[in-house]
């Protein structure tokens, strides 16, 4: 591994620390974000297949019964989500990480196999929705603090941005797998809906069988009073021996950090009831409350990135221009989103940081953005219109818009939130922070889900582009100022740059003490 896919070394640092085993632990987490990433591909295809619409009734229904019966099935998994990552505060702290993926996989499972074998109930079909949404929504809250308290601080940004990888490859493993069943398989038998429901399970089985392996957080066996096993834990992630100065020198930050913040927010004692009202006295204060500050609002420039109005009015588009087989440009849309997600996660992230990186790619496809607003303006596409020879030429320039707007947005800001938001806490406010990202997720993802339709009726389409775009540059500009480079820094240098530092704060005297 050359220096420059990682970010500058936080200290003099062995190179057995860059082993397969901080890989294959992040990658084994990232399998719950494929399954999210899956979702989001087949489910809508999925419920209108005749199959689906026979077996459970819907064409006895009217439209405005059948509209509600697939918005049901869509919003009972966010709000799956939101409820999962709420509940989870308290298994991360009570049970620790590991078991927490355990139980919320396993809740995941359970639900996408009520989903699976559901004959002519809706009511299965909406319970094993609202399971699989309450285990993804746990699974997202934990695995990137997981991750995160894992991971060598100069590879951390790359291994964390597995999951946004593992997210977009999902989703193009959901849309192939649609569209290989829609073209070779008669819509008419059930097996043409059960098949993509029975195939969440694989990644989240995949989990089940490789979870059980991993080594708890050693950072929450400090925080449990269990240190020895915390060195175990480092010694075999970091690949040295037991009593090798970097081991102790992981052991003693964390040590140090977690004192110093029990300290400050629970007058020393460790039990659960200290712990909720030390966190929540933490949570308010100076340093701390713009950590949640900034990830509330990252999430929600995220959110209103436009991303998804791109994949509500790229069929358009792409018929504007003759390509008649639409879904296939879909699916290249979608497979190229997922190689650049992999390629600058994997190779380019810590090298290039947080803040930069979110500016540029924001700026990039607000401009993405602003072109399509134009050529939805003027040309006015429509499906099934006969388009002019400079409609067509416009519609060939939008459709490449589209596919550096995937490029750039996915190669960038769209993972950023995730990662910030997993490296920049404290150690004892984990349990809060890993839910609260993972519910601004959720909350957001719902708002905007709900809104397109309605924005696209009032704002004549082209306009919600400019919206979009809008909110871009605004997510630039609150970038270029509110956004601090993290890359590589250890939390007492987090700590430093947000503006938490006080009196006995210095984790280098107490690592020498410890030595």
């Amino acid at each position: 591994m050359t220096s420059f896919t990682r970010a500058k070394e936080d200290r003099p640092t062995p190179k057995e620390i860059y082993n397969w085993k901080v890989y294959a632990f992040a990658l084994i987490l990232a399998l719950g974000t494929f399954a999210y990433g899956y979702d989001t591909a087949f489910i809508g295809t999925t419920i209108t297949q005749p199959s689906f619409v026979r077996d459970f009734g819907l064409n006895h229904m009217s439209k405005s019964e059948q509209n509600n019966v697939s918005s049901n099935v869509t919003s009972i998994y966010s709000a799956g989500g939101f409820f999962g990552a709420l509940f989870v505060s308290f298994s991360l702290e009570l049970l620790g990480r590991k078991s927490t993926v355990i139980i919320s996989d396993a809740i995941f499972i359970l639900g996408a196999i009520l989903c699976t074998v559901a004959q002519n109930q809706l009511g299965l079909i909406y319970a094993g929705r609202l399971l699989s949404g309450l285990g993804v929504g746990g699974l997202a809250a934990v695995t990137p603090i997981y991750i995160a308290e894992i991971s060598p601080p100069a590879i951390r940004g790359r291994l964390i941005g597995f999951i946004e990888s593992s997210y977009q490859i999902g989703s193009v493993v959901g849309f192939w797998i649609n569209y290989g069943i829609v073209h070779h398989i008669d819509p008419t038998k059930s097996m043409s809906w059960r098949i993509p429901m029975a195939v969440q399970m694989i990644p989240t089985g995949l989990m089940a069988i490789f979870v059980p392996l991993l080594k708890e957080s050693p950072t929450w066996l400090v925080k449990r009073g269990r240190e020895e096993q915390a060195v175990e834990v480092f010694s075999f992630l970091r690949n040295l021996p037991a009593d090798h100065d970097y081991v102790a020198e992981d052991v003693a930050y964390i040590k140090g950090q977690i004192e110093h913040e029990r300290a400050l927010s629970t007058g020393g004692r460790a039990d659960f009831t200290a712990y909720l009202r030390g966190a929540g006295k933490e949570a308010l204060m100076r340093g701390i409350r713009n950590r949640f500050g900034l990830v509330f609002m990252l999430f929600v420039w995220q959110a209103w990135s436009g991303s998804s109005a791109i994949n509500y009015y790229s069929p358009t588009i792409f018929t504007s221009i003759g390509l008649t087989d639409v879904t296939l440009w879909t699916g290249i849309y979608g497979i190229i989103k997922a190689v650049a997600a992999v390629i600058f996660f994997t190779w380019f992230l810590d090298r290039l940081g947080r803040k930069w990186p979110w500016i540029i790619s924001c700026f990039a496809c607000a401009l993405c953005q602003y072109y399509l607003a134009a050529y939805i303006a003027v040309a006015k596409p429509k499906i099934g219109a006969a388009q002019s020879s400079s409609t067509v030429a416009g519609g060939k320039a939008a459709t490449a818009a589209i596919m550096i707007f995937g490029a750039i947005w996915t190669a960038g800001a769209n993972g950023m939130p995730w990662i910030i938001s997993a490296e920049i806490f404290p150690s004892s406010l984990r349990s809060i922070s890993g839910p609260w990202a993972s519910m601004c997720v959720w909350l957001w993802t719902y708002v905007v889900t709900k809104s397109l339709p309605y924005m696209f009726t009032s704002m004549a389409g082209y306009g919600v582009y400019i919206f979009f775009a809008s909110c871009l540059v605004c997510a630039s500009i609150y970038a270029f100022f509110f956004l601090p480079e993290t890359k590589g820094l250890r939390m007492d240098q987090m700590d430093e740059i947000f503006g938490f530092v006080s009196p006995g704060n210095d984790y280098a005297e107490y690592v020498k003490s410890e030595q």
